[in-house]
């Protein structure tokens, strides 16, 4: 998204097979540039052998090993998909008493246009800022280990920026057509195990 990080009231990590979700997440907050953060996700088929207590709870667990205290983390446990990522952090957030009207949306890289995309839908009011850890993609693809399901990830992620407005879960996003044609591409050289209907 090309966004500059800056503070916000709170900070949202979203739930993924990616704990630099949590380290950058640990970064900012030692910055001090949010109070409070929330971490979201349950467990996916990509990441139940990976976080078997679920995402946000070993996203928790890495943040306070690098020096977030547990009274600045919220955990949101039962969200599957990135607009109950969203919606279910505005709850626990309500439940702790928070009502933002800012968040750092920190998320996988390559997943920030289709947060801000679904942020957008889901919780309009909210001024979104989108990050990540800054990687370069060969360094992203060696932190994860797994090349293939980082373009396979990558693949399902712009399918559903592409799809996802038209079914109403995410507002609308200019993709270029460069962008569609290396899409295009990488799904005819059979990088589909992420795309709709396959998982």
């Amino acid at each position: 998204m090309g966004h500059q990080v800056r503070p916000c009231e709170v900070a949202i990590g979203l739930g993924s097979h990616d704990l630099g979700v949590a380290v950058y997440a640990a970064e900012l907050f030692r910055a001090g540039l949010f109070p409070t953060v929330v971490f979201t996700g349950a467990t996916s088929p990509t990441t139940r052998d990976r976080f078997p207590r679920g995402e946000a709870e070993h996203y928790r667990e890495q943040a306070i090993e690098l020096g977030v205290p547990p009274s600045a983390i919220l955990v949101e446990p039962q969200a599957t998909n990135t607009g109950a990522n969203i919606a279910l952090s505005r709850e626990a957030l309500a439940g702790a008493g928070v009502h933002p009207g800012s968040a750092l949306l920190i998320s996988k890289p390559y997943m920030q246009r289709r947060a801000y995309a679904t942020a957008g839908k889901v919780w309009p009011e909210l001024t979104v800022v989108c990050a990540s850890e800054p990687l370069a993609l060969p360094d992203y693809v060696k932190s994860i280990g797994d090349e293939k399901l980082v373009i396979d990830m990558l693949v399902g992620d712009l399918q559903r920026v592409i799809e996802y407005p038209k079914q109403g879960f995410a507002v609308e996003q200019d993709v270029p057509i460069g962008v569609e044609q290396a899409y295009t591409r990488l799904v005819g050289r059979g990088f589909i195990s992420r795309l709709l209907g396959s998982v």
